[in-house]
């Protein structure tokens, strides 16, 4: 008789990742420091689907970038329609807005948290499925909003321990964009010879992309093309002067990027990325802008909107490790009884707020042993003897003192 053949082992699907201990705790860290300081800016918390319908994403984020074109997780469903896994979380919250009739609570401050999927080469820090922390104030035109949402990233990364450097620049109103768009235009068509095939493609389509080029090659030509300021209108250089102030105010540092772009039409004023060097290389840890006109590509109205997302595997990376969870204490029951015992001991201590579990695995010494490992602040040795006195053993791990106690005063003789 044929033996059946021996299953494989299923493995993790490439550029996603389980976390166990202490990864998991760092990741655990950056989200609660995020919530915390949510909740002291007064941002809502709000939830959105890991999926949209792909136009969502191919309206907002420009049917020709990478991220639609390449790297997106899209699909047919059963009835036909596009389905795509979210690779950011703005065009979500932006279609949710106008769906779910959000525009009441407009200037809405709202921020969020959770899994987004894209499609590329994993590497250290990034992953085909990665989690982002995203923050938006949506129906605000002030200044005073880009201000409010980069001092709420900055006391983020402070509190992280990151303090990284702000980058900043101004993409101006439509008729600077406009008015520098065909100024770039006509200068890397002069130089287009000079240019990588990726930037001579982009030429056309959108010569701001140009600008953000990695090849070595075009940056000769981009330290020589007109910068932003030549073209700014008086309303558009007062918005990003009020913006620089506001920052000043606020104590958050920053230093002036002028060739930071953002490629997309409906990005507007202040474009923003905070940097660091704490990972090797120089990196983005946290980026985002004003998006005016995004919420007009979804066919709402004209929404003036700033934003921004980060990387939380990254921040994880940054961050000191946090301090591994313990329980208060762990209990040591010796013999059957005891066990029985130990289980209304420890729904009792719980629910009191004790952080509490059990050894119930080997003799006394492994017992003991688990105690130890698992860096509870005390044992509670209970058997028989004990719950005949009503009274058991309590040890000090830390110091190795013991003291007998009630059964009925464990949580206060631990401190809680």
């Amino acid at each position: 008789m044929l033996k059946p053949a021996a299953m494989s082992t299923p493995q993790p699907v490439r550029g996603t990742q389980s976390l166990l201990g202490e990864d998991a705790d760092r990741l655990a860290a950056v989200v609660s420091a995020f919530e915390r300081v949510r909740r002291l800016y007064g941002f809502k918390r709000v939830e959105v689907p890991t999926i949209e319908h792909t136009a969502v994403f191919a309206r907002t984020i420009g049917e020709t970038t990478d991220v639609v074109s390449k790297e997106m997780y899209s699909l047919e469903d059963r009835g036909g329609e596009s389905i795509t896994l979210r690779p950011e979380f703005t065009a979500g919250i932006c279609r949710a807005y106008l769906s779910e009739g959000w525009q009441q609570y407009a200037p809405l401050k709202v921020a969020t948290h959770g899994s987004a999927f894209r499609y590329e080469r994993p590497q250290k820090g990034r992953f085909r499925e990665f989690h982002q922390l995203d923050a938006e104030i949506i129906g605000a035109a002030e200044p005073q909003a880009d201000v409010e949402i980069l001092a709420f990233a900055d006391q983020l990364l402070k509190e992280l321990g990151v303090d990284p450097l702000l980058q900043l620049n101004t993409l101006g109103d439509a008729e600077t964009r406009g008015a520098w768009r065909e100024a770039l235009l006509e200068h890397f068509r002069g130089h287009s010879s000079a240019l990588s095939d990726d930037s001579r493609d982009r030429l056309e389509r959108n010569p701001l992309r140009i600008l953000d080029s990695k090849a070595h090659q075009d940056w000769p030509v981009i330290d020589s093309a007109p910068a932003i300021d030549e073209y700014l209108t008086g309303e558009a250089a007062d918005f990003f002067g009020q913006v620089t102030e506001g920052l000043d105010a606020a104590g958050v540092a920053w230093e002036r990027a002028p060739r930071l772009v953002r490629g997309l039409d409906y990005y507007r004023h202040t474009a923003f990325e905070f940097v660091t060097d704490k990972l090797g290389a120089q990196g983005t840890v946290l980026a985002g802008g004003r998006y005016d006109g995004l919420i007009e590509s979804l066919g709402g109205p004209h929404t003036p909107a700033v934003g921004w997302a980060a990387g939380i595997e990254r921040l994880a990376m940054m961050i000191d490790a946090p301090e591994p969870e313990r329980p208060d204490i762990v209990i040591v029951p010796l013999g059957e009884q005891a066990e029985k015992e130990a289980r209304k001991i420890l729904t009792g201590l719980r629910r009191e707020g004790v952080a509490a579990d059990m050894a119930y695995r080997g003799n006394i010494k492994k017992r003991m042993s688990k105690a130890n490992a698992a860096g509870a602040r005390f044992a509670l040795i209970l058997g028989d003897e004990e719950l005949a006195s009503g009274e058991a053993q309590l040890k000090e791990l830390g110091t190795g003192e013991q003291r007998k106690v009630s059964l009925d005063l464990i949580g206060q003789a631990i401190g809680r």
